[in-house]
């Protein structure tokens, strides 16, 4: 368990909080691209770490996140003319660029200095792997862009999605970090629990391995006279790797459509405000000669729990806490355990059911959380290391940027990590 100090310091994230501070220190997702899809179109509201921005793509086609509020009288710039390369306030006209600088005051003299006088918030941005990156911290600290494999590979192999959930980040994060809840919250034969019991007991204690990005966490178990070897990868502060599995047959491989396609998937969460959470989910196929279907990620994603057919248009999925996540307690009785469809689904009902942030102080932690425990203690310590005025674990992109997770068969006898060393290594 936490301290309740120690939880306070990991999950408030506003500005001047320990945890904010930390957060601010990383590039983070603060919108899909597709948001913000047009040169001079219309401005979106976005929220990060407690404050309120707007993006919008300016002439040149570059993504701009500023202040909400136009630095005059506080008007909302969500409401803004996108025009010539910058946003213009609709209350006065007051214009500001992509880098804050006001470019025109027509409320004011021609003659006038005040404008060179005046800024509004602005924040470095990047775009890649269909997102729009953001640096919320000090600029003399300011890390090269985020480099992770998924980024890197084409568009035709990679999908990216996004949902919204109503808790702090921290439980989203160890909800993926959890490993051990699948053959319970996510199974969906409930007379089959005996059977997958008895592939988890093969399972050894969690191997942990801490990285200079954050960790590696792996676990094998013994299937039909082979390993099945699952491992995953935490970047700092909250990203997720792992492969894709279909059914107990080992291997990254997905059916997309009729087609296996080896792939790998993910999340990168973006803490909102303290009781608010962006999720941002990958995935993509490793395979340069085998592209993803769009048709067939739609289709697990809406499976999942996700996609537009299951979501609001803030993100929001249409299953939620007002609602009970349309919980069918017949079908709990009889064949799943939650009676909630869709994985996605049930891991939200439970960290949303948690309340917004939750009292770790309160916790009775088993052996299998070793990972949750790991991940606690790096962000602690990468607190530690900002208020010291270190570069945090995890912050410098060249630490991550060839690291891969996997899920493979592989015969017994053979030495896991030496048999499967080169498909840890990212390719593209």
């Amino acid at each position: 368990m936490l301290s309740r100090q120690d939880n306070e310091r990991l999950t408030r994230v506003g500005p001047g909080t320990p945890g904010g501070t930390l957060f601010r220190r990383y590039w983070l997702p603060a919108a899909l691209a597709e948001e913000v899809p047009e040169a001079d179109g219309a401005p979106i509201r976005v929220r990060i770490l407690g404050e309120d921005l707007v993006a919008f793509r300016d002439t040149d086609g570059v993504v701009a996140i500023v202040d909400a509020y136009c630095p005059h009288r506080r008007a909302p710039l969500f409401f803004g003319r996108n025009e010539e390369c910058g946003l213009r306030c609709v209350y006065h006209g007051w214009k500001f660029d992509r880098n804050g600088d006001c470019v025109d005051m027509p409320s004011e003299p021609p003659d006038s200095l005040f404008k060179t006088k005046v800024t509004v918030a602005a924040y470095p941005t990047h775009e890649a792997g269909g997102l729009i990156w953001v640096y919320m911290g000090p600029r003399e600290t300011m890390p090269a862009p985020p480099d992770y494999e998924f980024m890197r590979a084409p568009a035709t192999h990679r999908f990216m999605g996004k949902h919204v959930q109503d808790c702090n980040y921290l439980q989203a994060l160890e909800g993926a970090l959890d490993s051990s809840h699948a053959t319970i919250l996510h199974n969906m034969d409930v007379g089959k629990l005996d059977w997958l019991a008895d592939y988890d007991r093969t399972v050894p204690r969690m191997n942990v391995t801490p990285t200079d990005y954050g960790y590696m966490y792996s676990g094998i178990r013994h299937v039909n006279g082979k390993q099945w070897v699952r491992a995953y990868q935490y970047v700092m502060p909250a990203t997720q790797f792992r492969g894709r599995v279909e059914g107990l047959l080992g291997g990254n491989v997905r059916y997309i459509g009729e087609e296996q396609v080896p792939t790998i998937n993910g999340h990168v969460w973006t803490p909102i405000d303290d009781h608010t959470t962006a999720s941002y989910n990958f995935m993509y196929s490793y395979s340069p000669d085998q592209p993803l279907s769009l048709a067939g990620v739609m289709d697990q994603e809406i499976k999942d729990g996700r996609g537009v057919e299951n979501q609001l248009p803030d993100y929001r999925l249409k299953r939620n806490l007002g609602n009970d996540y349309l919980i069918d307690r017949d079908v709990q009785r009889t064949k799943t355990f939650t009676g909630i469809d869709g994985v996605n689904t049930q891991d939200i009902a439970l960290q949303e059911g948690m309340g917004p942030v939750v009292d770790r102080s309160l916790e009775h932690l088993g052996t299998t959380d070793r990972a949750i425990i790991v991940m606690r203690q790096l962000m602690l310590e990468a607190v530690a290391a900002v208020e010291r005025g270190e570069m945090p674990r995890g912050s410098d992109p060249a630490t991550y940027r060839n690291v891969r997770a996997l899920d493979h068969m592989i015969p017994e006898g053979l030495e896991w990590q030496e048999a499967l060393r080169e498909e840890f290594l990212a390719k593209f």
